[in-house]
């Protein structure tokens, strides 16, 4: 209601803080605002939603975890709560406790649908987002039990051969336990199964642990109830967990009385469980003789519905489309494939940065992501994205996903561009206005030409990729908006030369403002590296000005400024070889690391490898990456444990080591590693789509002949493009056709 703008609010909260002893709240934010540039946007309400949320839980933690520690917890609060552990985190006055050093899971699912449970190092297992969890156990019947997530040592894979599913394995004094998780469609339900073998040199039990935690902590559990069969729990009255065998003894604890791993041994068995705290435990025990594997299929139906969608062939059809990667590195190839299946998994509709953490919107990972899916071969995925983005536009043409981040108009058209040229398609007239409303968009929010200030002609201060600091000037803003108007231009060009010509024209004046601005920095810096914007010295947000060379390819391979950045940041923001970003994420950053490695491979400089062999170290067993890694642990420290933007960077990363546009030309090999070529196995990749058409590159080391190249492709037109083939240390040739082979000659030393 308008008349409650007109209320002392602030006088009230001032006095109210003052009469309590408080600071002044006022105050201290006026003070906060000092710190950035004046903007129209604070931080975006749907980030601090979700900060709001994440600390809520962190604060729950905190009243719960410290106090109970001789429950059984997940693998990060048992390492992170160790004082004799390396991620020990002392909590002291921290009001909040999280997980800031294993934040590190893998997402499983079943294509298009839109759950997705996690599975955390140790084999917990959290079928619903952000509910509660299932771990197992052995408890031999004398002396200590199995529990993995107090395991140091087990062995965790994914395998993507047909369905995809994590298996965990650890083992303990004669006690082993294997979990596979996956999740299967039935009769058109997706089905989260969970399959335990378990095998002991001592008689005891296998134990199915229902508890209410997950990775970020505690998850609420209210009631449970174990059906007159003893096959299933029914948890909160609204999920259904099933045994495959009923089980032969079984328990349940409440807060009050701790967890049900203290009452393993009870005499008395308990069906039904009630907790007002929500903190209901169960435990379903089922015998282990001696020396016998034995095994249980537990199954967590994911929807009450069928859906009509869900295809029985899903995974292979899928599999069938992607561009494939051949070659002799084991490692680089199970990352690959492993991106590929990251990404069909987290595109049922949208594309999401995330199975949990990050399972929402952003216009920045989206275009990203749909690149990733676009380079692989996954152009109807791409597409069906691609079609959520109008209704998301506002009426003055923002592409709205978060207030206050000004790159996204740039990134939506950039990535419609790459879609149109990549499938050789014409733009639709039912994309003509949100094409032509968001380019004028980014016209009008320009700042003037006219401005006595180095922001003269930019986009305004603004959160943008929250990474690179407070509000401010951001250059990767407007990188993004010159791409995005050059991109609409582009569009048009084939159906409306006056739009055309006004956007080129808006992009020419943008670019001049931007490189104006760059000048005024270089002459305060005395050098020619960009900084994050044009208020600030190098730092770690500089990281964001490298979007002028990847992915926009707005400036040549060697422009000074993009390689003077590159060479600070390479000098001063790298820890073990990757980037990182002391801002914020405080950790080694995958993807990130990726983009100074794209900057590299473009400029011919061999460092790109180094990056990548560095990235690749940093994956999990799973060939995952969390968004931020921290240095000394190894394990996730911010954002979400499966980040699917690192992913896709990996995947691009890959696909412009083998094919890559620079103009008008196809640059192919020029980042496939030497040491693959010094091997006999042949390497492949394809069929890869380019802006030009499709292509598939075969690359074989023959003792005889030398290195061979064979190339077939599927051109969009008659005229195919310049093809430079450039693998390292082999002398460069020049060719232009939709089929051929050529051998190239080593490099003299």
């Amino acid at each position: 209601m308008t008349w409650l703008k007109w209320l002392p609010w602030r006088y009230v909260v001032r006095y109210v803080a003052h009469k309590h002893g408080f600071i002044d709240p006022i105050a201290l934010l006026a003070r906060l605002h000092n710190f950035a540039q004046p903007s129209e946007v604070g931080e975006p309400i749907e980030l601090l939603r979700a900060g709001v949320v994440f600390h809520a839980r962190g604060l729950i933690n905190s009243r719960v975890i410290q106090h109970n520690l001789d429950w059984v917890w997940p693998y990060w609060i048992e390492r992170q709560f160790d004082p004799y552990d390396a991620s020990f985190i002392p909590r002291a006055f921290s009001i909040t406790h999280i997980n800031l050093t294993h934040r590190n899971w893998t997402a499983i699912g079943w294509p298009d649908c839109a759950e997705l449970p996690i599975v955390d190092p140790r084999g917990l297992l959290t079928p619903f987002l952000d509910g509660w969890s299932l771990d197992a156990w052995i408890m031999p019947r004398q002396g200590e039990c199995l529990l993995p997530s107090r395991a140091l040592q087990c062995q965790q894979q994914q395998r993507m051969a047909g369905n995809v599913s994590i298996r965990t394995e650890t083992s303990l004094q004669g006690m082993t336990l294997i979990s596979q998780a996956s999740v299967e469609l039935e009769d058109g339900i997706a089905v989260c199964k969970l399959r335990l073998r378990a095998k002991s040199d001592r008689e005891g039990h296998l134990i199915l642990a229902l508890r209410p935690q997950n990775p970020e902590g505690v998850s609420f559990i209210h009631r449970v109830k174990l059906n007159a069969q003893h096959t299933g729990w029914q948890v909160d009255d609204n999920k259904r967990v099933l045994f495959s065998r009923a089980a032969e003894r079984h328990h349940i604890s409440t807060y009050q009385r701790g967890d049900v791993y203290i009452h393993l041994n009870d005499a008395q068995d308990q069906t039904e469980g009630v907790c007002d705290v929500g903190m209901v435990t169960a435990a379903a025990l089922f015998t282990l003789p001696a020396d016998e594997w034995q095994e249980l299929e537990v199954s967590v139906p994911l929807t009450a519905q069928r859906n009509a969608q869900l295809q029985a062939d899903a995974w292979s059809r899928e599999q069938q489309k992607s561009c494939k990667l051949i070659c002799p590195d084991k490692h680089y190839q199970f990352l690959y494939d492993a991106a590929i299946t990251s990404l069909i998994l987290h595109s049922p509709d949208d594309v999401y940065p995330g199975p949990y953490t990050y399972k929402r919107f952003w216009f920045r990972d989206a275009a990203f992501i749909i690149h990733a899916l676009l380079c692989a071969g996954l152009t109807e995925r791409a597409e069906r994205a691609l079609n959520q983005f109008p209704p998301r536009q506002t009426l003055l043409g923002y592409f709205r996903s978060q207030e206050g981040e000004w790159d996204a108009n740039g990134e939506v058209l950039w990535i419609l561009k790459r879609y149109f040229d990549m499938t050789g398609r014409q733009l639709p007239a039912d994309w003509h206005n949100p094409v032509q409303s968001g380019a004028r968009w980014i016209i009008r929010k320009r700042l003037s030409d006219t401005l006595d200030a180095p922001h003269a002609g930019l986009l305004p201060a603004g959160f943008s990729a929250e990474h690179l600091g407070p509000n401010d000037y951001y250059y990767w803003d407007d990188f993004w908006g010159v791409a995005g108007l050059d991109a609409a231009a582009a569009l048009f060009g084939a159906t409306d030369l006056r739009l055309q010509q006004e956007f080129a024209n808006a992009a020419g004046s943008f670019s001049t403002a931007i490189d104006n601005s760059l000048a005024q920095c270089a002459a305060r810096l005395k050098r020619p590296g960009m900084p994050a914007s044009p208020y600030r010295r190098m730092d770690a947000g500089a990281i964001g000005s490298l979007a002028a060379g990847y992915p926009t390819q707005l400036w040549a391979p060697h422009d000074p400024r993009l390689l003077d950045t590159v060479e600070f940041l390479l000098q001063r923001c790298f820890v073990k070889d990757a980037f990182y970003q002391d801002m914020i994420h405080s950790g080694l950053n995958a993807y990130l690391t990726l983009h100074v490695a794209q900057v590299l491979l473009r400029a011919q400089d061999p460092r790109y490898l180094t990056l990548m062999d560095a990235v690749a170290a940093l994956a999990s067993p799973t060939g995952q990456w969390p968004e931020a890694i921290h240095p000394a642990t190894g394990g996730g420290c911010m954002g979400d444990g499966h980040h699917v933007w690192a992913a896709a960077e990996w995947l691009l990363m890959l696909r412009n080591c083998f094919v890559r546009e620079e103009g008008q030309r196809l640059v192919l090999g020029s980042g496939v590693p030497q040491r693959w070529l010094e091997q006999s196995t042949p390497i492949q990749f394809g069929p890869a789509p380019t802006s030009f058409g499709s292509i598939s590159i075969k690359i074989i080391t023959d003792a005889e002949h030398g290195l061979v190249v064979n190339w077939q492709a599927d051109w969009h037109n008659d005229t195919p493009p310049a093809l430079d083939i450039a693998l390292p240390g082999y002398q460069a040739v020049t060719a232009q056709a939709a089929q051929g082979s050529v051998t190239l000659n080593r490099l003299e030393t």
